[in-house]
């Protein structure tokens, strides 16, 4: 089984991304980049041709009520509260710089 990558190859990408690595630090990412290499062909091999694509491992569901009709607050009455209101609506302060 041959390396799945090589210090060389290692080192073209860092210049590629433009990073400066010490000859420590090109063995020491060279071995790690190897172990996910590795790691990846490993998990290349599985046969998953049986096994649906999933977007997470367990199902799940959003749990809501039901959209329902109630009583809610009387408009014109927290309209009367408000400090300031402008054709049925809350009126609040320019944002932004924009005009009054």
């Amino acid at each position: 089984m041959s390396d799945p990558i090589s210090r060389d190859d290692v080192a073209h990408v860092a210049d590629l991304a433009r990073l400066r690595l010490t000859d420590d630090e090109l063995d020491h990412f060279t071995e790690q980049l190897a172990a996910v290499l590795e790691h990846a062909r490993d998990v290349e091999a599985l046969d998953v041709a049986d096994v649906a694509p999933t977007a997470h491992p367990f199902e799940l569901s959003n749990i809501t009520r039901p959209d329902e009709v109630r009583p809610s607050l009387d408009r014109d009455e927290v309209l009367g509260q408000a400090p300031s209101t402008e054709a049925g609506q809350f009126r609040v302060p320019p944002v932004l710089g924009e005009a009054p």
